[in-house]
């Protein structure tokens, strides 16, 4: 896990790819479905839900696309 301090949620695209890297690192992530991808969000430490920041498809296509490119590194 990261250590960039405190929760994030939603918006924070670019962590949460780079603490899905971390924890999944034998996951493609092109392979997960948007529902898969949810609850892996969900599932990670320090992630928390917001009200008024729901998920939505274009957030979880920024989310998949920045861990498919964290995962290329």
């Amino acid at each position: 896990m990261n250590d960039n301090g405190g929760a994030y949620h939603w918006l924070d695209v670019t962590r949460i790819a780079e603490e899905l890297t971390d924890a999944h690192p034998d996951c493609d992530p092109a392979a997960i479905t948007f529902p898969e991808l949810m609850a892996l969000v969900r599932a990670l430490p320090g992630f928390e839900e917001r009200p008024g920041h729901a998920c939505n498809e274009r957030i979880l296509e920024a989310i998949q696309q920045g861990w498919i490119e964290e995962s290329a590194e």
